[in-house]
């Protein structure tokens, strides 16, 4: 009996016996998603289920690039992988190498999820979306160069239009590096400012064929578009990412270009409507304003201009009167009044009191009006001013008189 293993050994041994195994190695499994992450390395870790058992598996990060559509909870798929053991912690799993939709197919799947995903973005947003231009200067085109897709816009274009411009940024519409390049070249075109409208489209085909127009590059360089960018892949029953993010979607390239360009003739015919109708209603309004000048010359102002001159000037006559008869009512009043304040006033005038006997009697040099005996001294000189004339007086004798009574005081020495 050979010696016991370590648990490392066991492992290694177990995990080599499972993919040895050609039953194991590779094995179909098919299943429930769950519990699927996936990690900044690049890695998808997750549970593959059904109703009675479940099994750990982990898709490595260059599997996992070669995916159409993402692995989410609850999708049911079959996966192509090598069982294995897990040395590190003994647990079963599979290393899957491919993944494909079950009742499904991964092109759908994948074209559902993106269309999901860009639209809760707000990439197919109706308000996002531009009117295209009545008559564009230049027309500019991404499609392959050597379709039927170029040449009946050509034709749908000269017919419409005889004299259009169209520029043309060649792309292959299929296969490796489509998308990149369909992208490219709707970014070149806003960057050269040269066009006014793009038409992005190819021909009819299978689900594979249009992939690159479902491609999230070039969703969004359709969307940062400044151009107005009209989407005309397939046929009409056939749609597309580009067509939801387009501001507009036509169902083949012939009606792109119908789109695109109005028809000359009709325009043509339109504007001589217009010139038409632009000349009738300046004629008639033409018409109005004769009619107009008609009516004034018959206006009696126009025919006698004068007899409105001298009606003015009776105007003011009048006006000039009635301010005269107001301004000297106003100034009898203002004189009234004046006669009556000055009547008041002489009243109250001191020369009246003088008049009467009275005099003001005033210190001498200060001319301070002596209201009090006690204000002075004897022999102060002070000043009595009467009603014709100024006494200069040398006081004598001061007499005090009682406040309560009329009995005099002592003379002051």
């Amino acid at each position: 009996m050979r010696d016991a293993f370590t648990v490392a050994e066991l492992n290694r041994y177990v995990s080599a016996l499972l993919e040895a195994d050609s039953q194991l190695n590779p094995v179909l499994v098919k299943g429930e998603l769950s519990g699927v992450k996936a990690y900044p390395s690049g890695h998808i870790y997750f549970t593959l289920k059904d109703s009675d058992a479940a099994v750990s598996c982990v898709l490595f990060r260059g599997y996992a690039g070669r995916l159409r559509f993402r692995p989410e909870n609850g999708l049911k798929v079959i996966v192509t992988a090598k069982a294995t053991l897990y040395d590190r912690d003994g647990r079963f799993q599979l290393l899957v190498m491919d993944m494909t939709a079950d009742g499904l197919g991964a092109l759908y799947l994948a074209f559902e999820q993106l269309k999901r995903r860009l639209e809760a973005e707000g990439l197919f947003d109706p308000a996002h979306k531009r009117p295209l231009p009545l008559l564009p200067r230049a027309i500019g085109v991404v499609t392959s160069p050597a379709g039927a897709v170029i040449r009946d816009i050509i034709q749908v274009l000269g017919r419409r239009f005889p004299n259009f411009r169209l520029q043309l940024i060649p792309v292959p519409v299929q296969g490796e590096g489509a998308a990149a390049a369909i992208a490219a070249a709707i970014r070149r075109f806003n960057t050269l400012g040269s066009v006014d409208v793009l038409i992005v489209g190819r021909g009819g085909g299978s689900l594979e064929d249009l992939w690159p127009f479902n491609e999230e590059s070039v969703a969004r360089a359709v969307y940062a578009s400044r151009i107005p960018v009209i989407s005309a892949v397939g046929h009409e029953t056939d749609f597309t990412i580009c067509d939801f993010a387009a501001d507009v979607r036509a169902p083949t390239p012939s009606a792109a270009a119908e789109l695109a360009m109005p028809v000359r003739a009709e325009q043509e015919t339109r504007i001589s409507q217009l010139k038409d109708q632009l000349a009738r209603a300046l004629n008639r309004r033409l018409d109005q304003q004769k009619l107009r000048l008609d009516h004034l010359r018959q206006h009696r102002v126009f025919r006698q201009p004068l007899e409105q001159v001298d009606r003015r000037r009776q105007d003011i006559d009048r006006l000039t009167d009635a301010l005269q008869r107001a301004m000297g009512g106003r100034a009898d009043r203002a004189g009234h009044r004046l006669s009556v304040l000055c009547g008041k006033l002489d009243a109250l005038s001191p020369l009246k009191v003088l008049a009467r006997g009275y005099g003001v009697v005033r210190a001498v040099p200060s001319g301070r009006a002596l209201l009090s005996t006690a204000l002075v001294q004897r022999d102060d000189l002070v000043d009595v001013t009467l009603s014709d004339g100024t006494l200069r007086c040398a006081v004598q004798q001061i007499t005090d008189r009682r406040i309560s009574g009329d009995e005099p005081d002592k003379p002051s020495e």
